[in-house]
C-alpha cells in the first residue's frame, strides 16, 4: 500500500496508474465497468484512458459476446510493473 499518497500522484497521473496496477493484479477478467469502480472514476472517463493507452499498444480489447475484456500487452506489463515498483518504493 501506498505510505504517502500524494508523493505518488506527483510523479504519475493517479487514476491511470491505478487502472494499470489493478489490471496487472486482478485475478479476475477486467471489464471498463468493474474498472471504474475499483479506481473510483466514472465509466466514461475509463474508456477514454483505455482507448488511449490502447493506441499506445499498452491494453488490448478482446470481445466476447457485448462485454470487451481487458487485459494488459507485454508492454502494458512492463509499465505496470515499473508502476508498481515505484508506488511500492513510495
Amino acid at each position: 500500500m501506498v505510505k504517502n499518497k500524494k508523493i505518488f500522484g506527483t510523479f504519475f497521473r493517479e487514476k491511470p496508474a491505478m487502472m494499470l496496477i489493478n489490471l496487472k493484479n486482478s485475478p479476475n477478467e477486467v471489464y471498463a465497468s468493474n474498472l471504474a469502480k475499483t479506481v473510483d472514476c466514472t465509466y466514461s472517463h475509463v474508456v477514454k484512458i483505455l482507448q488511449e493507452m490502447e493506441r499506445y499498444n499498452i491494453v488490448a480489447f478482446e470481445k466476447q459476446g457485448r462485454l470487451k475484456i481487458i487485459t494488459l500487452t507485454e508492454k502494458g506489463e512492463k509499465i505496470a510493473g515499473s508502476i508498481e515498483d515505484v508506488r511500492n518504493n513510495l
